[in-house]
């Protein structure tokens, strides 16, 4: 690529960063959406809770967008894999695994998350298909199936309280010892949800659908869904060497503009909120864009 100076680089080219790359495409604003080919819901079979898009595979939804984002001339996109930034005074400079080096006024991280997948045999296989995170991007395509959550304490009994909507045959794995209060292990007892502490030791699918757990004891259980909720890492550490400070949860904290506490840079998508969907990930990239074009403006009209 010849062109090596940008008014804004996007890290990241699915939902968020496609998104805020079309607001500024639309202010003329010299573009470069850098990507590396793998979004985190690749396997993902369709998208849902998303109006105009619903039931559509994701796969489908972010190569439309991508075709009408790069119709803008001022936008550029390669895939690529972003390894390090600087801050040089008012500008940064971004380079890739490729060797390229590039720089730009401003930078939005849209780089997402990397879910801690537990190793347990056909865990990852049925993640994202039948092993699902969110009630609201998920839970109609599974309602009335046999359930369980796999978490414990708090997260778990606020998502009992979510999916019980969905369902009446549901349970929960804590895979070790249970962790509620009283008045919450009463209130899943009046709605007949079992809890299970026996730790998980496999699962068993067909293509990515979930067919039965097996616990350590050898006993199984059938399943048609499972929700699941652990811990998740930032998918680039650039963010964190660059100064950007996270929240307690580990997201990217940014303020209501989308800007994180490094003058100049912005984040965006499942990176910088709990809200992981598809929906979220388009509003807060274009509120981003709109955001880093007026800031823009401020500094040169």
């Amino acid at each position: 690529m010849k062109n090596k100076k940008f008014d804004v680089i996007i890290i990241g080219g699915s939902y968020a960063g496609l998104s805020s790359a079309m607001a500024l495409g639309r202010s003329l604003r010299n573009i470069l959406i850098i990507d590396s080919g793998s979004p985190c819901n690749r396997q993902t079979p369709h998208s849902h809770n998303f109006i105009t898009q619903d039931g559509v595979p994701p796969s489908e939804i972010a190569a439309k967008a991508k075709e009408q984002v790069l119709k803008y001339k001022t936008v550029d996109f390669i895939e690529d894999v972003a390894l390090s930034a600087e801050k040089i005074k008012n500008s940064f400079s971004v380079s890739t695994k490729s060797g390229e080096k590039f720089t730009a006024r401003k930078v939005v991280f849209a780089t997402g998350v990397k879910d801690m997948i537990p190793k347990i045999e056909g865990f990852a296989e049925c993640w994202g298909i039948s092993m699902i995170h969110c009630p609201y991007c998920h839970g109609y395509e599974f309602k009335n199936k046999k359930t369980a959550i796999m978490a414990n304490g708090e997260r778990a009994f606020h998502l009992a309280s979510l999916v019980n909507n969905l369902t009446d045959n549901l349970s929960i794995l804590t895979t070790g010892k249970a962790d509620f209060k009283p008045e919450q292990l009463a209130k899943l007892e009046s709605h007949q949800i079992a809890i299970i502490e026996t730790e998980i030791s496999a699962i068993e699918h067909q293509d990515g659908y979930l067919q039965k757990v097996i616990f350590s004891n050898g006993e199984k259980i059938s399943l048609e869904a499972m929700y699941a909720a652990f811990p998740f890492t930032q998918h680039s550490d650039i963010p964190v060497s660059l100064g950007c400070e996270l929240t307690e949860h580990g997201h990217i904290q940014v303020n209501e503009f989308q800007q994180t506490t490094v003058e100049g840079i912005y984040a965006c998508g499942d990176n910088s909120t709990p809200m992981r969907s598809v929906a979220t990930a388009v509003a807060n990239g274009n509120l981003a864009g709109a955001m880093i074009n007026a800031e823009l403006t401020r500094e040169h009209f």
